[in-house]
């Protein structure tokens, strides 16, 4: 519900205007509107015009004449003007709901639909071409697969919404309609039927369809052939216009006595009302896709009994006031028995008829959608939210670990789209999410940084394919929001976000900066990073501060610690100084081996080195081994490469180094070190340097710089009360990268992003 004593507000999706174009959606809509204000609903219904008598609960936009592009077109701009207020969107036609329920506007929001008859068969059975009857079929679907609850008339129709559109039953909601009974009563029937021309005692039937072959007026006609036999002043008075007029006056030419029957063509409202009042009974043949039948309630409304077929939902009228009401369709003898029965008595009293139709009041309907509406909302605000997660890495990396922490951390449903399989997946698994793999071609995967140019423009024939391969599975997941994890896949996948209509959050955690991308990268991120994330995380400031001339809304959030990391214990023996990371020659192990054997030239200070060459790095893994036999510490350096519990490895350390050649996005190692209590010796520059107090929670160097390495290598060395004095000011200071911590962050830019 709103806030305050308020009740929910709704944003209905409409057609046309009942007074422009009748139907029995627009009547419908007539009735329902009004009712859910008076019990409380505010409403704004969009339909189109130019409705100049309809009340102020509905928007016109257009005219239902235009073209289909513009009244398409009119209704979407409708919706999204009347998005920010509503809670809750509720679409009764297809065709117009499709658009807005991509929009970004209504994303988020619980969606109703009603499914009043099917559309792609109507028009199947109407003569209409397969093709473009598959195109309604599909765009139905498409809907009605998006609804939170979908709304039918009647039990007959909610089976067919299940079996042929592939909704749950679970979201589909039987809710009978109701009849405007303030308009529709009793009248002075003889008076009435004097104007009709019909004499006093003759027995008249009347019959309110579409003259359309389904709606089975001819099986109606050949029925009065026998009728008019047993009963020759028998009268039938039919309204309504459509393509099967022709050839029902030939049918009507045909009879015993073809001037006791009038095809009135269209009536108006009052018109209408005045011959279900004259009438003695009412008939509706129909032969198929009937969902309810409005008129039925109409007719009894003022006092006047139906006869109707038993079709879809049409018994669904008249079973609790006489089951005999009801006849087999496309079968003009029982029917004609069941005519010639009412003529001689056989009847339910006008009082009945009245008294049966109150049970369909709109404004007990109006109360069942009240409740509806009610569950939708709480249940939105209960849903936890759907975020899909891309990387086209699998390994495990800095960032692909990070995601994985934090996705373990949130509350939300989360989807992870890889672009290939590796040890990431499984980790994930562990961590709650469901993973996907939709691979994407080594030669873009594989794409190394400095080589985007010319060559990466050759890949965009494939990057493009992928895209749309992406939005589909994107669509189908229907998530609120993308977050994307690396780089390249907040290119491909911020192209897939805006194709399936979806709000990305691009995460970054590279510097977009000339020492770490060729210009020609640059270029590239900063122009998508303008057109299409909705927003963007950074992992520092330095790095949100490399992203030129951002328009979109962004945030510093860093990656979260490892759950374990409060756990790791400390052992005693000789001085333990490591460094961990990938090995790549900007990580700087080589700067950290020299400083290193230059502040510990002989002793038993050991260098740990922890980490792999992840990428096609192993020619500089191979240089590194070299080096320490050069520099004459092969005995006292331990290479452990690749270790995935780093708590573990934490614990045999005394100091950590961070010693990367250019600025460090944000540099998680030391976060996860100063966690452990553990002195940390990090660069001047980049986003160790934000998180290090030099003196406080650890010691800051000069960037690259191997004898300032060097010397604060000896500083830390040379005094234990001060090495432990900055491991507990650092395991202080690293609160706000507790899980629960960022989690937090996240979930409430998420929320900001939602608009929520």
């Amino acid at each position: 519900m709103s806030d305050g004593d308020s009740g929910p507000s709704v944003l209905v999706i409409g057609a046309e205007w009942f007074e422009d174009q009748p139907g029995g959606l627009m009547r419908y809509l007539v009735g329902l509107v009004p009712a859910l204000v008076r019990v409380g609903v505010t409403v704004r219904a969009v339909v189109l015009g130019p409705a100049q008598r309809a009340p102020a609960a509905f928007w016109p936009v257009s005219r239902f004449d235009a073209p289909l592009w513009r009244r398409v077109w009119s209704v979407y701009r409708g919706a999204v003007r009347g998005a920010p207020s509503a809670e809750v969107v509720d679409v009764h036609f297809a065709l117009y709901g499709l658009l807005p329920l991509l929009s970004r506007a209504l994303r988020g929001k619980p969606v109703i639909v009603h499914f009043q008859g099917p559309w792609a068969a109507e028009s199947t059975e109407a003569g209409q071409a397969s093709r473009r009857a598959a195109v309604k079929r599909h765009l139905e679907r498409a809907v009605y697969r998006r609804a939170d609850a979908a709304v039918v008339l009647s039990g007959a129709f909610g089976e067919m919404l299940a079996r042929d559109y592939g909704v749950d039953s679970g979201r589909i909601h039987v809710i009978p309609p109701g009849v405007d009974l303030d308009r529709f009563c009793p009248g002075d029937r003889q008076t009435l039927r004097g104007d009709f021309g019909v004499e006093p005692g003759a027995f008249l039937v009347v019959c309110v369809r579409r003259l359309e072959y389904r709606m089975g007026i001819d099986v109606l006609l050949r029925a009065w052939r026998m009728v008019q036999e047993e009963l020759p002043g028998a009268r039938l008075i039919i309204a309504g216009t459509g393509s099967e007029r022709a050839h029902l006056d030939s049918l009507v030419s045909l009879l015993p006595c073809p001037v006791g029957v009038q095809l009135l063509g269209a009536v108006d409202d009052d018109r209408l009302v005045e011959m279900y009042q004259a009438a003695d009974c009412s008939v509706v043949p129909s032969r198929s896709l009937e969902g309810f039948g409005l008129v039925t309630l109409e007719s009894l409304a003022c006092g006047t009994p139906a006869v109707v077929t038993d079709v879809g939902g049409l018994a669904d009228g008249v079973l609790g006031l006489d089951p005999s009401l009801v006849v087999a369709s496309e079968d003009p003898n029982a029917l004609a028995v069941r005519l010639v029965d009412a003529a001689r008595g056989a009847l339910p009293t006008g009082e009945a008829c009245r008294a049966h139709a109150e049970t369909f009041s709109w404004d007990g309907v109006a109360q069942r959608h009240l409740e509806l509406l009610g569950s939708l909302i709480r249940a939105a605000r209960q849903r936890r939210l759907r975020i899909v997660f891309l990387d086209h890495c699998a390994q495990l990396s800095g960032g692909e670990l990070a995601l994985a922490r934090l996705i373990q951390a949130l509350d939300v449903d989360a989807h992870v789209l890889l672009a290939e399989d590796g040890p990431l997946r499984p980790l994930l698994e562990e961590a709650g999410a469901t993973v996907h793999l939709l691979v994407l071609g080594e030669g873009v995967r594989d794409l190394r940084r400095h080589r985007v140019g010319l060559r990466s423009v050759t890949q965009a024939g494939r990057v493009l394919p992928y895209s749309l391969r992406l939005a589909r599975l994107i669509r189908h997941l229907q998530p609120d929001l993308v977050h994307t994890n690396s780089l390249k896949s907040a290119l491909y996948g911020g192209l897939a976000g805006r194709l399936a209509h979806t709000p990305v959050i691009w995460h970054v955690h590279d510097r977009i900066a000339p020492d770490y991308l060729p210009a020609s990268a640059i270029k590239l991120v900063n122009t998508a990073a303008r057109v299409l994330p909705r927003a963007i995380i950074a992992n520092s400031a330095i790095t949100l501060a490399s992203l030129d001339g951002l328009s979109r809304p962004a945030v510093v959030i860093p990656p979260p610690l490892p759950l374990a990391s409060e756990f790791v214990q400390h052992l005693d023996g000789p001085l333990r100084v490591g460094m961990v990371g990938r090995l790549a020659p900007w990580k700087g192990q080589d700067l950290f081996l020299r400083a290193f054997a230059r502040a510990f030239p002989s002793g038993e200070a050991h260098a740990v080195v922890i980490g792999a060459a992840l990428f096609g790095e192993d020619g500089y893994a191979a240089e590194l081994h070299g080096l320490v036999e050069t520099l004459g510490i092969t005995d006292r350096v331990d290479f452990r490469g690749f270790r995935q519990d780093i708590g573990a490895e934490l614990a045999r350390l005394d100091v950590v180094v961070h010693a990367s050649r250019v600025p460090e996005p944000f540099g998680l190692v030391v976060v996860e070190a100063m966690a452990a209590g553990m002195a940390v010796v990090v660069p001047d520059r980049g986003g160790p340097a934000e998180v290090v107090e030099d003196g406080l929670t650890g010691l800051t160097y000069r960037m690259g710089d191997e004898g300032s390495l060097a010397a604060a290598l000896s500083k830390i060395a040379a005094d234990p009360v001060l090495r432990k004095q900055l491991g507990d000011s650092a395991a202080a200071a690293v609160a706000r990268y507790r899980p629960e911590v960022v989690a937090t962050e996240v979930m409430a830019f998420y929320e900001t992003v939602l608009g929520r």
